[in-house]
C-alpha cells in the first residue's frame, strides 16, 4: 500500500531503472564425444532435449542463474577435435569437464589421459574444475570410486 502521492507510487512502481547487471564469468566445457556435454547444457538452459545434434566443432551458450551469467564454450570431443581444445582455453575461469560414467574402459582411459592433461594446461592448471560423471542412469555407470 502506497501512502504517498500518486506519482511517487507511480515512480517507487515504474521507475526502478533496469536491473544491476549480472557478473559473466567465461567456462570451457570439454570431454569425449557422446559424454553428455551438449545434453548438459541444453538443460541449464532450458531446452528442449529433443533434436540434440552432437558437437562437431564448438559452440557457445550463455546459462542463465539468478546471481551470475556463465558462458559456457563447449568443445567437440571428437578425435580429431580435441588436439585443437588448447586453442579455446585462452579467458576461461573455470572447466567443466563431462564424463560418461558407463562408457568402455578404453574411452574411460582417453578420457582420464585427456583430464589429466587439462589439468596439467597452463592456461587450466589454476582454475575451479567440475568433473561431472554423467549417464549415471545407465545400467552400466560406474560409481565416483570406480571412475577415479
Amino acid at each position: 500500500v502506497c501512502f504517498a502521492l500518486p506519482w511517487q507510487c507511480f515512480r517507487a512502481l515504474c521507475c526502478k531503472g533496469p536491473p544491476p547487471p549480472r557478473p559473466e564469468y567465461d567456462l570451457v566445457c570439454i570431454g569425449l564425444s557422446g559424454s553428455g556435454k551438449t545434453s548438459l547444457l541444453s538443460q541449464l538452459c532450458s531446452e528442449s532435449p529433443e533434436n540434440i545434434v552432437s558437437t562437431t566443432g564448438f559452440s557457445i551458450k550463455a546459462v542463465p542463474f539468478q546471481n551470475a551469467i556463465l558462458n559456457v564454450k563447449e568443445l567437440g570431443g571428437a578425435d580429431n577435435i580435441r588436439k585443437y581444445w588448447s586453442r579455446y582455453y585462452q579467458g576461461s575461469q573455470g572447466v567443466i569437464f563431462v564424463l560418461d560414467s558407463a562408457s568402455s574402459e578404453d574411452d574411460l582411459e582417453t578420457a582420464r589421459n585427456e583430464l589429466h592433461s587439462a589439468l596439467q594446461h597452463p592456461q587450466l592448471c589454476t582454475l575451479p574444475f567440475l568433473i561431472l560423471a554423467n549417464h549415471q542412469d545407465k545400467p552400466a555407470a560406474r560409481s565416483v570410486q570406480e571412475v577415479r
